[in-house]
């Protein structure tokens, strides 16, 4: 079956939504991450941008900034990948490496003017998906998913 762009199952698909796996929360989990990412790839297009770079550029613009290593280990990515993801932006003048104060060996990766406005472009832009891939939540609703979802992915607040 090819990939469906709109969060609802097609009428062929909708039959399985009474199997187990329907009910399972890694599935759940997972296809709502792949619609999320589908429609956040399709507003991030036009800004040069993916998910993962998108990801990558908006840590470099906050503060504090993070070094590669927080970057892999933050965003559950191989630092080979980090490695080609800042690459990437810092050849389009978006990021820079420094040197940390705080340790020497290690590199901070932060936004410079353009990668911050453009990062701001992104924003809305990732903002503009999260309302394609939840629309049939209320705020309400996405705020309790945000929480229960940061309070699983990084544990409770202390």
């Amino acid at each position: 079956m090819a990939r469906n762009d709109s969060t609802a199952a097609t009428p062929g698909a909708n039959r399985l939504l009474v199997s187990d796996l329907a009910q399972d929360l890694s599935f759940l989990v997972a296809r709502l991450r792949s619609q999320g990412s589908a429609a956040a790839n399709t507003r991030l297009a036009p800004l040069g941008l993916k998910v993962r770079s998108y990801s990558v550029l908006s840590l470099a613009c906050g503060d504090p900034a993070p070094t590669q290593r927080e970057l892999a280990e933050f965003l559950w990515l191989d630092p080979s990948q980090i490695v080609a993801l800042v690459d990437g932006l810092e050849g389009g003048g978006l990021v820079h490496r420094e040197t940390d104060p705080s340790d020497r060996r290690s590199k901070l990766v932060v936004g410079t003017p353009r990668g911050r406005e453009l990062c701001a472009r992104a924003r809305a832009a990732a903002s503009a998906a999260e309302d394609d891939s939840l629309r049939a939540l209320g705020a309400a609703e996405r705020a309790t998913l945000r929480a229960l979802l940061a309070r699983a992915a990084f544990g409770p607040e202390d």
